[in-house]
């Protein structure tokens, strides 16, 4: 009978710590690591990994599957680029508690935030569940790819407890939140990771309206906050516009000095953040320096829309022409933009903003004029670029107005170009900014938003373009060492959940491993798929490089391609790492 179900040997390691890497093994057993360094014995399956990185799964801890999770095993993209554990329910949308009158409510406040198309959620999920105890039970009865943990959100909770007086603006009565608070404890004592919530006016219903959290007052968030602290653990989750009358840090720094536990919030730069991220970043230390854990989560790069004609967003979306074919079949649109009449007229045409609500009007007009800041994605698109790579600076090189390089841009490849717009995090025109914050203790890797903006983002290859770009291939600044960027990604990010049996390879750890060659690693072009329920649209994009991925011992990847395993569950509250014992 063999030693050990699987050995990797021969690899060089980058165990998550942050230690140099070393060559050698690593055995498993029962799902866990049994050995690690110089492995003898025999096991029922080898994997040569000479040349080739051993690191631990990556954790994701910002990504929006909740509806995704209750139907699909395979659970991509994230799980393509090497994630095998994830934590759902972020920024406050999620779909329990729900009560069976507010189903098509919590689809569209989806919807309208994460970019999910409603009716693939619609014709997806069972709704075989009311309270989030029940959500999280209905999750475990489906095996996947990776781990999920979540969230119990706040737009869910308010839509609950508030029903029809849930409106923007709407102040919640004490009893309502007593009625939050218990929801959320009982959520919390059942599994639930945290709790989330969104105060920002980019976050906003299919029908246009603010998220629930955006008007919450302090009373309301800390009487939520407190409900955690007497289920005993919990991360408290928030992304804010971070305007200054609300003190978002003065009373995350209260709430986490009251109940112990950690506070974490998208630190980006944003033009509907009112605090710059170099003094948001400022007034979380000096809170951490009173006693408080407030961790900021970082993006590796702009978040940008990905643009394109069958896409969520495009430049000429708010053109008349557009307008009038907006919602013929695809085929007849694509007759349309290649018939040179039809273009002469679109171009000739200004943008419509009159039904743009007036905060985010400044957004929408650099989405559809913003030259200088749209990027042309070719086959091996710089997703730091520099100006000279705009769609301005493209145009007048070619002799052609701005708008029309870009129309017949988007036309490329039948009507499959694609333009990029970093719309955040890129107000430098460069990433410099987040070299320092890549090395900080107080901030995480994250905002991957896997599953979610399903038509204009695809972030989810977030860990493959830290390796790529960060770690091997970055031209314009400093990069970042392979040890720092495998300890971001796992041992800081399951820590900061309480995940303390994972993102690590040390005896007694969970066998979540990825096998990665580190030459070979590229992020590939994204492609529109509609392959969701419902024909569902989403943005998709894949990765050469990961030789396999592997889920407590079992291999669910092998060179980019799903295997059918499905080793992964529901997690259910903090993790502690299993003893040794219990792998031999």
């Amino acid at each position: 009978m063999a030693t050990y179900d699987l050995i990797i040997r021969n690899g060089t390691i980058v165990d998550g710590t942050g230690n140099p890497r070393f060559t050698g093994d690593v055995a498993v057993k029962h799902g866990l690591i049994a050995a690690v360094g110089t492995v003898h014995g025999d096991a029922t399956s080898e994997i040569d990994a000479a040349g080739k990185i051993v690191a631990p799964g990556f954790v994701d801890v910002h990504t929006h599957y909740d509806g995704q999770a209750t139907w699909d095993q395979e659970m991509a993209p994230s799980s393509w680029h090497g994630v095998t554990t994830v934590v759902m329910g972020n920024c406050g949308v999620g779909f329990a508690p729900a009560a069976p009158d507010r189903h098509q409510w919590l689809i569209a406040l989806m919807e309208g935030v994460e970019d999910i198309p409603g009716t693939a959620l619609a014709e997806g999920m069972k709704w075989n569940w009311e309270t989030f105890p029940e959500y999280l039970d209905a999750l475990e009865e489906l095996p996947r790819t990776v781990d999920v943990g979540t969230h119990v959100p706040h737009g869910a909770v308010r839509a609950y407890v508030l029903g029809d007086r849930e409106r923007p603006g709407a102040v919640p009565t004490d009893d309502d939140i007593a009625k939050m608070s218990a929801i959320v404890e009982e959520g919390v004592r059942a599994g639930a990771l945290g709790f989330s919530t969104s105060r920002t006016v980019l976050h906003r219903s299919i029908d246009g309206e603010v998220v629930p959290g955006t008007t919450a007052t302090k009373e309301e968030l800390i009487g939520i906050g407190r409900a955690m602290g007497r289920a005993g653990h919990g991360v408290f989750e928030m992304a804010s516009d971070m305007r200054r009358e609300w003190d978002e840090f003065g009373w995350m720094g209260q709430l986490s000095r009251e109940t112990g536990l950690p506070c974490t919030f998208a630190a980006l730069q944003s033009i509907a953040k009112e605090l710059p991220l170099d003094e948001q970043i400022a007034l979380m230390r000096a809170e951490n320096d009173n006693g408080a854990n407030i961790v900021a989560q970082i993006a590796l790069r702009g978040n940008g829309i990905v643009m394109a004609w069958q896409g969520t967003v495009h430049p000429f979306r708010l053109r008349p022409s557009w307008t009038a074919i907006m919602e013929l079949p695809w085929a007849e649109q694509q007759a349309k933009l290649f018939d040179p009449a039809f273009k002469a007229q679109l171009l000739s045409e200004a943008p419509d903003y009159s039904q743009v609500p007036q905060d985010i009007v400044g957004l929408v007009m650099v989405v559809s004029a913003g030259w200088s800041m749209q990027f042309e994605m070719d086959d091996d698109f710089d997703y730091e670029p520099q100006a000279e790579a705009s769609i301005a600076a493209r145009a007048a090189a070619a002799g052609k107005s701005a708008d029309e390089y870009a129309y017949d841009l988007l036309c490329e490849g039948d009507g499959t170009g694609f333009i990029y717009l970093p719309i955040l995090n890129y107000a430098d025109g460069n990433l410099d900014f987040l070299e320092a914050l890549q090395t900080s203790d107080d901030c995480v890797n994250s905002l991957s938003d896997g599953g979610a903006h399903c038509g204009t983002i695809c972030d989810a290859a977030s860990p493959t373009f830290m390796l790529q770009h960060w770690v091997r291939d970055r031209k314009r600044g400093g990069k970042i060492t392979l040890e720092n960027a495998v300890k971001r990604q796992c041992h800081d990010t399951a820590r900061l959940y309480g995940l303390d049996d994972r993102g690590i390879i040390a005896t007694g750890y969970l066998a979540d491993l990825n096998v990665i060659d580190m030459d070979a690693i590229k992020l590939g072009k994204p492609w529109l798929a509609f392959d969701l329920p419902a024909g569902g649209k989403r943005l998709l994009q894949k990765a050469d490089g990961y030789v396999c991925t592997i889920k407590t011992g079992v291999v669910t990847f092998k060179d980019g391609t799903w295997t059918g395993a499905t080793p992964g569950g529901l997690i259910r509250g903090p993790q502690r790492a299993a003893m040794l014992e219990a792998a031999e």
